[in-house]
């Protein structure tokens, strides 16, 4: 999956969407990358608008979808 740099956050390095798979892919500057599943569309279009990063991830994703760990 393809993954855009995160600017300006403190913990998050980049992150992607794959819409056929419904899945969202986050890179944390710390260096894990976890994908997250059945994250709908319009979820992944917010994040884009988010001006904290950081805490956007903390309100819409964790806690809310199922994950896997990649590295």
């Amino acid at each position: 999956m393809t993954r855009i740099p995160v600017d300006g956050s403190s913990r998050i390095a980049s992150w992607g969407y794959d819409s056929e798979h419904r899945t969202m892919e986050i890179e944390f500057v710390s260096g894990g990358v976890y994908q997250y599943s059945d994250v709908p569309l319009a979820i992944w279009m917010d994040a884009q608008q988010a001006p904290s990063a950081g805490k956007w991830f903390d309100s819409q994703i964790k806690g809310v979808y199922p994950y896997q760990r990649l590295s």
